[in-house]
């Protein structure tokens, strides 16, 4: 039985539909992939940042700063990268910002204080 397009039944039909174009699917795959790149990026430029920091002679609050300010930079990167449309790539805007930014600053350290070291003390 067909409905009239003023009946109500033919409204909700309408309503589902547009609740169905509006979910958006994941795939896990695609969003794993993603923050995997993303957290070998931050890696890569807590490593360059910290050489980067000891050659310069960086110390104290300096050299943390400049690390904020690479993963800031490298996080702006990836939103550009994206198009600035996170949620097409990624569940979170906090996935983008905060992620990996613990881990990338041990490394920063370990490669700040060898390179200052290196070039200032011996």
């Amino acid at each position: 039985m067909a409905a009239r397009s003023g009946s109500p039944a033919s409204a909700s039909e309408k309503k589902l539909s547009n609740i169905e174009n509006e979910l958006l699917a994941f795939s896990a795959e695609n969003l794993q992939n993603n923050m995997k790149v993303t957290f070998y990026s931050r890696t890569f430029l807590s490593i360059i940042g910290g050489v980067v920091a000891g050659i310069l002679g960086l110390t104290g609050l300096k050299g943390f700063i400049l690390y904020f300010i690479i993963m800031a930079v490298g996080s702006l990167g990836v939103i550009t990268k994206a198009k600035f449309d996170i949620h097409e790539y990624f569940d979170s805007w906090n996935r983008v910002i905060l992620d990996g930014i613990t881990g990338g600053l041990m490394s920063f350290v370990l490669f700040w204080t060898f390179a200052y070291d290196i070039v200032h003390i011996f």
